[in-house]
């Protein structure tokens, strides 16, 4: 799953990276290192603007945290941060966003906790920060969706809530001993298939539900400071230094270990 992540690329650099061909730099948003449900986040989409024939490359603005268009309020946006690769089509929550609007969430990288026994007394969990071995912007495919708030006028900007959710997947092996989830990420090649709104068929897009071979991600283990929203700086995704209750046990893959290590 992907309960955190860092933000901190510019929406000018980002307009680069994806070949983004419409932005309203009036619409951007603070670097932030804990970006947490129900906050905004960069969005990369394709999408059709009114008066026009063909789908755009977007740079937008939206919540995190689905709220389906059939839904009779927002409340249960923080529940629907992620969802599920080999459900994602059948879901009635998901199922339409899946089939016509998908989109990347770029991040430098996410956040996730590993469970770890103690002699005595609950079991903490330990917070990693999961980016790229090669330092780049991590992009995570997203499902997004508008939904009308019947309680406000339709003239009213507040009118429509524009979400999104964080499609999750297996973890490949290094990373399935912090947890047994993770965040689909694409690899440039695969953005255009993603994001393409044309394609609408469930089984050709579940083909495209396969993250990149094992090797291009690493996890550092961070303060527990990120599992607070009140804070937020650079010093989040510094690593630290492993306590012994943390390190036994082992069960890290290779390359995750030398990250830690």
């Amino acid at each position: 799953m992907c309960g955190r992540f860092a933000s901190t690329t510019k929406p000018e650099d980002l307009v680069e990276i994806f070949g983004v061909e419409q932005w309203d730099p009036t619409e951007t948003l603070a670097p932030s290192w804990n970006v947490a449900p129900t906050d905004s986040a960069f969005a990369v989409l394709d999408r059709t603007p009114k008066g026009q024939a063909e789908p755009v490359r977007q740079l937008r603005v939206l919540r995190w945290g689905l709220v389906p268009s059939w839904s009779k309020s927002a409340d249960g946006a923080v529940k629907m941060i992620n969802a599920r690769a080999d459900t994602v089509h059948e879901k009635p929550s998901y199922r339409q966003a899946f089939a016509g609007r998908r989109c990347l969430l770029p991040v430098d990288g996410y956040y996730e906790w590993r469970t770890i026994p103690t002699e005595k007394g609950k079991p903490r969990k330990q917070p990693f920060f999961v980016s790229r071995v090669d330092g780049g912007v991590l992009a995570l495919a997203g499902l997004y969706e508008f939904w009308r708030d019947r309680a406000v006028p339709s003239e009213d900007p507040l009118a429509w809530l524009v979400t999104c959710t964080i499609v999750t997947t297996d973890a490949e092996p290094d990373l399935a001993p912090i947890h047994e989830r993770m965040p689909l990420f694409l690899d440039p090649g695969g953005y255009d298939a993603w994001l393409d709104p044309g394609r609408t068929d469930p089984d050709e897009l579940r083909s495209l539900l396969v993250p990149p071979a094992p090797g291009a991600l690493q996890a550092v283990p961070v303060s527990p400071a990120v599992g607070s929203i009140r804070n937020n700086s650079a010093d989040l995704v510094r690593p630290i230094a492993l306590t012994e209750d943390a390190l036994a046990g082992g069960g890290f893959g290779e390359a995750v270990g030398a990250t830690l290590f």
